[in-house]
């Protein structure tokens, strides 16, 4: 019986050791931005996650909407290398239905500071019920950087398609903190 109870309680023991264990793969942040456009882009919060084998930055929307008449978009760029000011990686697509994404390299925010596209894995989803746009991009294809930092920038036509808004997290071209794995 002794030899029963100190084996529970052995067990028991272990057990709350391991639930209270923070987690050790991943590191994130989570960062919002105000109710700044009137329209269904307008980028409301970003979480990043530096996993063992993905970042995953997930960015979350007010009135996020299918129809192409939003013209909806977004880019997030990535910054893994704290010695060279500025992005490396840019993961751009379309919010509504029927759009592509791509990975590319870029020495800078502008158009024509894009690259080829990057060969690696790399998804994007959109959902309109939750209103998140989520990007999954594995850490070899952005060379296994040990920390990241994201910025991000939306945009979208007004419904009466005069023109088109431009949302960022936070300050223009301005980055989140670095992210560890």
């Amino acid at each position: 019986m002794r030899r029963t109870l100190l084996s529970i309680a052995t067990i028991a023991v272990a057990t709350l050791a391991l639930t209270q264990a923070p987690a050790a793969n991943a590191d994130s942040i989570g960062v919002t931005d105000p109710k700044d456009l009137g329209h269904g882009v307008d980028l409301r919060s970003v979480e990043v996650e530096h996993k063992t084998r993905n970042v995953v930055v997930t960015t979350t929307h007010t009135d996020l909407r299918p129809s192409y008449r939003t013209g909806s978009s977004g880019s997030v760029f990535l910054d893994t290398d704290p010695a060279d000011p500025g992005p490396e990686y840019a993961l751009s697509g379309g919010y509504f239905l029927g759009t592509d994404y791509v990975l590319v390299e870029v020495d800078g925010f502008s158009r024509k500071a894009m690259g080829e596209p990057v060969e690696g894995s790399y998804r994007m989803s959109v959902d309109y019920d939750t209103e998140h746009v989520r990007m999954r991009i594995s850490r070899e294809a952005i060379g296994s950087p040990d920390e990241v930092r994201v910025a991000v920038r939306v945009a979208g036509s007004r419904p009466d398609g005069s023109n088109t808004r431009t949302d960022w997290l936070g300050e223009p071209r301005s980055f989140t903190d670095w992210v560890a794995q």
